[in-house]
Formats: structure tokens, sequence, C-alpha cells
């Protein structure tokens, strides 16, 4: 089975501040099944470091947010660029999981930063984590990798 996995899960310095989120349950799933990393915003254009993306709306994606950085700036064509090309991905070598980064505006599933840059959760979904979902593809976060094993 091949898994998608956000590229700073095992280790990849593509977080927005240039760091990594290794996550030890993600890396040791590598043993027994094929990892896939990928990371949608830097697949959309945007570079690493960049500065901190939140979905303005309060309420996570559902296809008519924004998405803006902490200047301003509007960077909702980067994010749709990268969930596309993610997608493409998945069904170019027939993946039908994926673990992403919790809260992140890319890959966030349950929770996502309200667009305030406060640093206050919302429930909702991040643009790439909404779109695989959508496709019919299995989205977990990194803290729900202990369940591969048991389910799959």
């Amino acid at each position: 089975m091949r898994i998608l996995v956000s590229a700073c899960l095992v280790g990849l310095p593509t977080r927005y501040d240039g760091r990594s989120s290794p996550h030890r349950e993600v890396i040791e799933l590598g043993k027994k099944y094929c990892l896939v990393p990928a990371c949608p915003e830097t697949l959309g254009g945007l570079p690493t470091p960049r500065p901190r993306c939140e979905i303005l709306g309060g309420h996570g994606w559902s296809g008519k947010e924004r998405v803006i950085d902490e200047n301003g700036v509007d960077r909702t064509e980067n994010f749709l660029r990268g969930a596309e090309a993610v997608l493409e991905m998945v069904k170019l070598l027939q993946i039908d999981l994926a673990i992403l980064k919790s809260k992140s505006p890319s890959c966030g599933k349950t929770f996502v930063y309200d667009g305030s840059f406060s640093g206050r959760l919302v429930p909702g979904k991040g643009v790439t984590a909404f779109l695989l979902e959508s496709a019919g593809v299995k989205v977990l976060e990194e803290q729900e990798a202990r369940l591969i094993s048991s389910e799959y």
C-alpha cells in the first residue's frame, strides 16, 4: 500500500518556517508501507521559508474562502495549485490514503487556524485535505497514524 504523507512529517524541511515536524509513528510506517512525501504549499509554488498563511473566514476550506499570508497577500492560487498537484499524484500513483499535518491551511483535517493570525483554532479542513476527501481519498492526521497498523 502507498500512503501519501505531508513531507514535513517525515523530516523534510518544508514547513513555512523552514523546519520539519517529524512524527515517529508516521516515519515507522515506512518500514511496512511505501510512503510518498509531498508538500502542497511548495508544489503550489511557495518558497520555504515563507510567511505563515491562514484561511480567511474562520471555518476552514469549503471552496469559497481565500488563503492569505501574514502580510495580507492572497495565496489562494498557490494553495489550490498545490492541492491539485497532490491530487494528481494520488491518482497517478493509485494512492487511497493520506496522512497530513494537522492544523495546516493545506493539510489540516479537523482544525485550522481561523485567519486572524491570533493562534485561534476552529473546526475545519485545509485546502488539500478538503480536495482529497472530496475525491474519495481517506485522510488522516499524524496523530492517527497508529490506526494504520490496526485497519490496513
